[in-house]
């Protein structure tokens, strides 16, 4: 029976508070929670963009590393940093109900025109390339570190504005004066979702695990996150997919965007909600519409 469980989880605010998410749905099943925090290769460099990073997995190896030398039990994450090709040995077996899976661009003051040239701070390729698609006359400028630290670079620099997941500043309960959610912006896969990972060999603990998981999301950001392992992609590419179950209906959008954002193809398209192989289909319908060449360009 198991009694205690080391919860490893990066260390900064809101992977703390992802952490004692998790702890509170353990010690709600009578299990006595240690959290155990950890400083990744990501937080410890906030000067180069993501996709500059040319790895995957810059927020997860630590804590990997840590299950698979016993230092650790569990690891949390969110499911949007971790690689979709996981450490040996090591796999998923809890997904926590989605939040809000939608970007939301912070804005420096009021009534900003976003038909304007302005200054937008981001270092996720994925956010720049939709954003410069949409507005191509505007200027990205990269932003790394934890959301407090975003912030006050926003308000520290001649920007107008800087983009953020808004599951995040939900979690922290940051309410911006001035914002706009960004429902046109194709979500990250997984993005707003809470996992936790442990050991394949630990079978009661992830038994356990599972009983405590979301199968509605659980089931859609595998489908998210299969669409993105045969993109071949990651946090350092600019592919977007999410998937949402609308009561016998998946309705699964996903896109991809040049590097330079002037060429983007967005698909939108709904699936049996039992059809397991929605994410190859829509995968194929994209590289018809031209999704090949872009991806080529991209991997070239």
């Amino acid at each position: 029976m198991i009694t205690k469980i080391r919860i490893g989880t990066r260390d900064s605010e809101l992977a703390i508070w992802q952490a004692n998410y998790a702890k509170k749905k353990l010690l709600a099943l009578g299990i006595s929670c240690q959290i155990i925090k950890l400083k990744s290769e990501g937080d410890l460099n906030q000067i180069t963009p993501l996709y500059d990073f040319g790895v995957s997995g810059v927020f997860t190896k630590i804590l990997d590393q840590a299950l698979l030398n016993n230092k650790i039990d569990i690891a949390v994450h969110s499911l949007k940093d971790v690689p979709v090709n996981l450490a040996k040995g090591i796999e998923i077996y809890s997904v926590f109900e989605r939040a809000n899976p939608y970007d939301i661009v912070v804005l420096k003051k009021e009534n900003i025109d976003l038909s304007d040239p302005l200054t937008i701070a981001t270092s996720s390729i994925r956010r720049k390339t939709q954003w410069l698609n949409k507005y191509p006359n505007h200027k990205i400028v990269p932003l790394r570190g934890n959301v407090g630290t975003r912030l006050n670079k926003l308000n520290k620099n001649n920007w107008d504005g800087a983009i953020f997941a808004k599951a995040g500043l939900d979690r922290l309960s940051i309410k911006p004066k001035y914002y706009s959610i960004l429902k046109w912006m194709i979500p990250s896969a997984a993005q707003g979702a809470i996992a936790i990972a442990s050991k394949k060999d630990n079978l009661d603990l992830n038994k356990l695990l599972n009983s405590i998981s979301c199968k509605k999301t659980f089931y859609c950001v595998k489908q998210e996150r299969n669409f993105l392992k045969i993109m071949d992609g990651g946090c350092s590419t600019p592919i977007s997919s999410y998937a949402k179950i609308n009561g016998k209906n998946l309705t699964f959008e996903v896109g991809i965007t040049c590097v330079d954002g002037k060429k983007s193809i967005q698909i939108k398209e709904d699936f049996d909600h039992n059809d397991s192989e929605a994410y190859l289909k829509i995968y194929k319908l994209l590289m018809k519409k031209g999704g090949d060449k872009i991806l080529y360009q991209i991997k070239k």
